[in-house]
């Protein structure tokens, strides 16, 4: 970083959410602003006890604009709160969405939101690393996955990811061919591949992705583009099949695009659904039904449910 740019100012916005879709907020954050980064429930304790939490407050750090106003930012957040509703999200899963707007001078500011993140335990066996922090693994069957978020979903630390690589980890078969739909960062891609895929294929509608999620790869010491292939694309314009596709998405998208998400499996081929919230699963097994295909496992982790699938014909 420039030394001019150290020595500007930046903007804080603070976004009021319910906590369950912050990796689906900042995703949106990363796309629509020039961010740098977004931290969410920063905590204090003392003597081992938490004593305040910033849960549910967005803190999202992006770079200074003239032509950024804090009615400009209530405009997206208005607009965007009404896409999601749209899509079937309601008032208390949304949360209120009351932001504000601050010009701070700046601290080496576009470093600060590294320090909230840390090594992740998934499993036993699977852990996300991020790529400033030295880290030994600590069995000999450890997967490691080393990441650098950059300004792709997909962090490790949400629960909608992790359901997916636990799905990965249990069901995958060796040498298996697989797809990412809505790869974000490359790491279920990163995941299956330490698992034993023979390749992987992950796709976004995101361009900005797609160069976060190849380096990924390549620093996990995956081949590029022999390994893994990463491209704009959407599931209904794949033709190739696959034994293992994950989908780590809003429920309403994976409902949509179910019939394609079948049509790209292989019999027998196993489908890993996340994104869901509990209250909104039901609609997921509707299409799931409707497409004719076998729920193997239903997966829980705080208010979230991901489903492991079967095409058995």
């Amino acid at each position: 970083m420039s030394n001019s740019l150290l020595q500007s100012k930046y903007y804080e916005i603070q976004l009021r959410i319910n906590p369950e879709i912050e990796d689906v907020v900042s995703e949106f954050c990363f796309e629509t602003f020039d961010c740098e980064g977004v931290v969410l429930a920063e905590e204090r304790y003392k003597d081992l006890e938490m004593i305040s939490t910033t849960e549910g407050t967005l803190r999202i750090f992006v770079r200074h604009s003239e032509t950024l106003t804090e009615d400009k930012v209530r405009d997206i957040f208005s607009e965007q709160r009404k896409l999601l509703m749209l899509r079937g999200l309601t008032d208390e899963e949304l949360g209120s969405w009351e932001s504000c707007l601050e010009e701070k001078n700046n601290e080496d500011w576009s470093e600060k939101w590294k320090e909230k993140w840390g090594v992740t335990h998934v499993t036993d066996r699977i852990t996300v690393v991020p790529d400033w922090i030295e880290y030994e693994p600590e069995r000999t069957d450890e997967v490691v996955i080393r990441l650098e978020p950059g300004c792709a979903f997909g962090t490790g630390t949400h629960e909608t990811t992790q359901l997916c690589m636990k799905a990965l980890e249990k069901y995958m078969p060796q040498n298996a061919e697989v797809a990412d739909i809505g790869t974000g960062s490359g790491i279920l891609a990163v995941c299956a591949v330490k698992f034993g895929a023979k390749n992987v294929y992950g796709c976004d509608v995101d361009e900005t992705v797609i160069p976060v999620a190849v380096e990924n790869s390549r620093k996990n010491g995956l081949k590029v583009p022999e390994q893994a292939v990463f491209e704009i694309n959407t599931a209904d314009m794949i033709v190739k099949k696959f034994d293992f596709v994950t989908a780590n998405i809003l429920h309403n998208v994976l409902a949509e695009i179910m019939g394609d998400l079948k049509r790209i499996l292989k019999t027998d081929g196993i489908l890993s659904l996340s994104g869901i919230l509990d209250e909104k699963k039901q609609v997921v097994i509707n299409a799931i039904n409707q497409n004719h295909l076998k729920i193997v496992e239903e997966i829980h982790q705080n208010q979230w449910t991901s489903f492991v699938v079967v095409r058995e014909k």
